[in-house]
């Protein structure tokens, strides 16, 4: 490498780190991670699941591996890996020498679930009321109205 300037560049270092001022820095950016394709083929596989209606038939549904990693367009292993996260999730089970099964949730299961979700909702609106304006309650009270009057429940459906 040619240096433009005539005294060796070991010296120049020398020199900076002797003057008691900081190196010099390169200003840029951290490097932002992208989600990688398990990431990718994990949000892919829940959407779907979620999606879809998965008591409209008795029979059990089955995630072929092979399959979804050529739709993807990627290796069989990040797909193995969402599947095993959903697997931890609770969203799908394998079963040894069978394949990976979307999960379907009791009636009980269900109902378990529904009133967890009520409970904590109604503890979460009770904690934001308590240090909410005025202004805010205001806004609330008329949104509640809306859904009392009956207009909130056809928008729903």
């Amino acid at each position: 490498m040619i240096s433009r300037n005539s005294e060796p560049a070991h010296a120049r270092v020398e020199d900076e780190a002797n003057s008691g001022l900081p190196p010099p820095r390169v200003g840029v950016d951290p490097i932002q991670p992208s989600a990688s394709f398990k990431n990718k083929a994990y949000a892919a596989l829940k959407d779907v699941i979620v999606s879809m209606d998965v008591y409209r038939s008795r029979s059990d549904i089955r995630l072929d591996e092979r399959r979804l990693a050529l739709e993807f367009g990627i290796s069989r292993t990040p797909v193995r890996e969402a599947m095993a996260q959903l697997e931890r999730d609770g969203i799908v089970r394998s079963v040894p020498r069978r394949g990976i099964y979307v999960v379907r949730k009791t009636r009980r299961e269900v109902i378990e679930m529904i009133t967890a979700w009520a409970a904590l909702e109604s503890m979460a609106a009770r904690l934001i009321t308590q240090s909410a304006s005025g202004e805010e309650i205001a806004s609330l009270r008329r949104m509640f109205a809306t859904f009392e009057g009956g207009e909130g429940r056809r928008q729903a459906r």
